[in-house]
């Protein structure tokens, strides 16, 4: 995904409420009111979410943000239909994944979750999908602290699609970019690596070789991604450029490194694998270089100062939230590295995925 990130104060948030499809009358407070269809599914399904007070109860044209003095950090994720999840993926997890790869990117920042604003395009409206959808947002909502100040629903012949805007706090000054990496600072990642790009090969008959529990693992990697969230304040406090894995390891390190004006070795065999990923490796059905250009792990890559890795490493721990050192910056003008475990470097097809 393309993020558009930027620090900024925001005052006011829409969910608009602009009548589509038949009306019909209902009473409120003594007054006859016009109530759209779109009214009644964000009153039934999402209402019930904006236990915010600066929601507003989503019955204004904004909502309202309160100023802390903080920085506040903005970013935006879509997922769509046949492109981020399939057709067939369960509603909640389709849920889940919309928030959780914006809370992603806050956690790269080194950012606390503020709140967001959702966007939903639906062909449709069915009970049986927007009620778990509704409520896997709800719980995820209320999980990380982000609750839901507005947004806007929609129709559509094509595709479902599903966008957020999520909101930050940084102290100021203190979000953590992609342009601050150093030569010496040590490349790290959190979690595992391919897993979620693989889930995607087994969801299409591509793993047949492993066991279902192993599968299943891989399945929920790609629908559910696990935000880094918890490790949010260590980041800006150790880390000198952060981003998350969005687009795949590779092709993300290179991005980082020409934010910075650097280059890095990377050490192939140091790259976290879970034990799913490595039996595919192993005979043959997957490869290293679809785990480090497949996507969709949204795990963080961060660029930490050598003598602030055992802090940073220790922190992690105490969290439970595995950190993994993977190589290092290079002061040069050049693309990053990816050696084999002879030291000898490995051309890749591609480094990441691209939607163009």
């Amino acid at each position: 995904m393309t993020d558009y990130n930027s620090a900024a104060a925001l005052r006011g948030l829409r969910f608009a409420t602009a009548p589509q499809g038949d009306a019909k009358t209902v009473s409120s407070c003594g007054l006859l009111m016009m109530a759209s269809g779109e009214d009644d599914l964000i009153a039934r399904y999402f209402r019930p979410l904006a236990t915010d007070p600066g929601a507003l109860g989503l019955v204004d044209d904004a909502a309202l943000l309160t100023s802390s003095g903080d920085d506040l950090v903005v970013t935006t994720d879509a997922i769509v239909e046949g492109v981020h999840f399939l057709a067939g993926d369960p509603p909640d997890t389709i849920a889940r994944k919309a928030l959780r790869v914006n809370l992603s990117d806050l956690a790269a920042k080194g950012a606390v979750p503020a709140g967001f604003v959702l966007t939903l395009v639906l062909r449709d409206v069915k009970e049986q999908w927007l009620a778990p959808f509704a409520r896997a947002l709800g719980e995820d909502a209320a999980a990380f602290n982000c609750p839901v100040l507005g947004g806007d629903t929609v129709s559509t012949p094509g595709p479902l699609m599903i966008s957020i805007t999520a909101f930050g706090r940084v102290p100021p000054g203190q979000m953590v970019r992609r342009t601050d990496a150093q030569p010496g600072d040590l490349i790290a990642v959190t979690g595992t690596i391919g897993d979620a790009a693989m889930g995607l090969q087994a969801l299409k008959g591509k793993s047949d070789g492993l066991d279902p529990p192993a599968r299943d693992f891989l399945i929920q990697r790609y629908r559910v991604p696990q935000p880094r969230n918890a490790l949010a304040i260590a980041i800006r406090d150790h880390a000198s450029a952060a981003m998350d894995v969005s687009d795949g390891l590779a092709g993300d390190l290179t991005k980082l490194c020409a934010a910075s004006g650097v280059s890095a070795a990377v050490s192939l065999a140091d790259v976290p694998l879970s034990a799913a990923a490595q039996a595919l490796i192993a005979d043959g059905s997957s490869s290293i270089e679809a785990a480090v250009s497949g996507g969709d792990d949204y795990e963080i890559l961060c660029t930490i100062p050598e003598n602030r890795w055992e802090s940073f490493a220790a922190t992690a721990r105490q969290i439970g939230v595995q950190v993994s050192s993977i190589g290092r910056i290079e002061a040069a003008a050049a693309a990053p590295r990816f050696l084999d475990a002879a030291g000898q470097p490995v051309a890749f097809k591609r480094l990441s995925y691209s939607h163009f």
